[in-house]
């Protein structure tokens, strides 16, 4: 699956999309930078209501196919701007983590 497919899918709102055609081959949920640094594998669609710049090296660094904000989570600027920097794609929902994770299950198969 794609991140357009899960956008499509999901009713994702785009925040940043430099990679719409990434493939999507698990998912993460976290909100500890730390954590999912070290957890998070290439290609998760990572699900989290942390949206600072520094989520965006995260990201980058594990090379997740999307971040995907929970609960609508505020961005900054700034932040979009790093991630269209770091091709990282940016999405948004007003679901919660629990819902997003088992929508993304089960698009998944998992």
């Amino acid at each position: 699956m794609t991140v357009n497919n899960l956008i499509n899918t999901l009713g994702l709102e785009v925040l940043t999309l430099p990679d719409g055609e990434k493939e999507i081959t698990g998912g993460y949920v976290g909100d500890l930078l730390s954590w999912v640094m070290g957890k998070a594998e290439e290609g998760d669609a990572w699900i989290t209501i942390m949206s600072n710049i520094n989520v965006i090296a995260v990201a980058s660094l594990r090379d997740v196919a999307c971040v995907i904000l929970a609960e609508n989570s505020d961005v900054e600027k700034k932040t979009l701007e790093k991630a269209d920097e770091e091709n990282v794609n940016i999405l948004r929902s007003e679901l919660n983590s629990f819902e997003l994770c088992v929508s993304l299950g089960k698009l998944l198969n998992k």
